[in-house]
């Protein structure tokens, strides 16, 4: 006889709890696996990294796409370092601007500039050197003492701090400061006699000097620099990310996966090089 207290019999009832039992696991099963496959498809961590015209450590290329030794370098530690990579573009101005305000993580750059101090954290590994050399034409004195720059128009390029040095050059009341937007056009500035002298950096000079009336211009080194990944402070994980890229860098050279790091101690100055930016 029915329990009259209960619509079901038992085996009824049975029936129903396990109808309801298969219908919340197939429900809970077809959660998980939407949760798996989303997670799945989600980006991994993306860095928001910045680089500048600087053939051929960093450029970009024919197709608009990040390019250079650097740049392939980097790829590989942020790979490593388990991030992705989101490269942009910018002159470099923005880029410290950005490195500022934290709208990129990490500028594929150099150490030491003057108006990031106190706003970024530099990597520890060196992957390439830079040096900064003083170009001019075969007809003018071979610059041999950095005070020979007095007196002298010297051409630098937009936006760059040289390691602080513009501000000296600024405040020298016998030398002449003009500015060129690229390397290209500072070469062509220096041939027409717009300057005595240029200060810019080796390899991307070098790489651009193919026209063959690029042949009267002359070249003296003047100073080494440091490469580095320069991280943002706006970006609370600054000091993770730093040690994360050293040791990503240091397990990829344990495989020979990354050229060894430079040292650049003891540094080298020309003579006459302000003492306080050495």
């Amino acid at each position: 006889m029915k329990n009259a207290s209960h619509p079901y019999a038992p085996q009824e009832f049975r029936l129903l709890c396990k109808s309801v039992w298969l219908f919340l696991a197939t429900v809970l099963l077809s959660l998980s696996q939407f949760v798996t496959a989303m997670e799945s498809t989600a980006a991994p961590n993306t860095l928001r990294i910045a680089y500048v015209e600087f053939p051929p450590y960093t450029y970009q290329n024919g197709e608009g796409n990040p390019a250079g030794v650097f740049i392939e370098v980097t790829r590989k530690v942020v790979k490593e370092a388990g991030y992705q990579p989101e490269f942009v573009y910018l002159p470099i101005s923005r880029t410290y601007l950005y490195l500022i305000n934290g709208k990129i993580d990490v500028w594929v750059g150099v150490t030491h500039v003057p108006r990031l101090f106190g706003e970024v954290l530099e990597s520890g590994i060196t992957p390439v050197p830079v040096q900064l050399s003083a170009w001019y034409r075969s007809d003018t004195p071979v610059l041999e003492n950095f005070e020979q720059l007095r007196g002298k128009t010297v051409i630098v390029m937009a936006g760059y701090t040289y390691g602080g040095l513009i501000d000296w050059l600024n405040a020298a009341d016998d030398i002449d400061i003009t500015e060129a937007p690229n390397h290209r056009s500072a070469i062509d500035m220096l041939k027409r006699k717009r300057g005595d002298y240029l200060l810019d950096y080796q390899e991307p000079v070098r790489q651009i000097l193919n026209q063959p009336s690029d042949d009267i211009i002359r070249e003296t080194s003047v100073r080494t620099r440091r490469t580095a990944w320069v991280f943002s402070l706006a970006n609370p994980e600054a000091a993770v990310l730093q040690q994360k890229f050293d040791s990503a860098y240091l397990r990829l050279l344990a495989i020979n996966e990354v050229p060894s790091p430079h040292s650049l101690a003891p540094h080298s100055f020309i003579p006459g090089f302000p003492e306080q930016y050495q």
